[in-house]
């Protein structure tokens, strides 16, 4: 079964665990991730706060466009730029994304939907850190 626009719309409670290999710390996000109808798909929006291990804690934000076609959808950056994209359905292949010098790959997990889940494995110069990121409705 692959997901449509009208499966994400409305809110999500998410909870993302990231581990810095190369800093040797943890950290957490919670907040709620928001999907609203936009021209030519869907705008992502979340917002958390982000605290690691001994730091204060911080207000994280962050925006996406998901657009869907021909059962993929095209993950851009708000200013229209291209991320990455992905099958929106079970357990798909990694999706890579160059950054710089800095290699994102990142899996989707619709397996058990209307849970989900993000991981990206992040490794560069400067980079060396693993995000999984859990999603379920409001």
């Amino acid at each position: 079964m692959i997901l449509t626009e009208d499966d994400f719309l409305g809110r999500w409670r998410l909870t993302r665990e990231i581990t810095d290999f190369r800093m040797l710390e943890n950290g957490t996000l919670e907040g709620e991730a928001r999907f609203t109808q936009h021209v030519g798909g869907l705008l992502y929006h979340e917002r958390g706060t982000l605290q690691f291990a001994g730091g204060a804690p911080l207000t994280a934000e962050r925006r996406y466009i998901w657009s869907f076609d021909g059962g993929q959808v095209a993950v851009s950056y708000d200013d229209g730029t291209m991320f990455h994209s992905f099958a929106p359905k079970g357990s798909g292949p990694t999706t890579p994304h160059l950054c710089g010098e800095d290699m994102y790959r990142g899996n989707y997990s619709f397996v058990a939907f209307p849970k989900w889940q993000v991981t990206w494995n992040v490794e560069g110069p400067r980079k060396n850190y693993r995000s999984v990121t859990q999603y379920c409705r409001n």
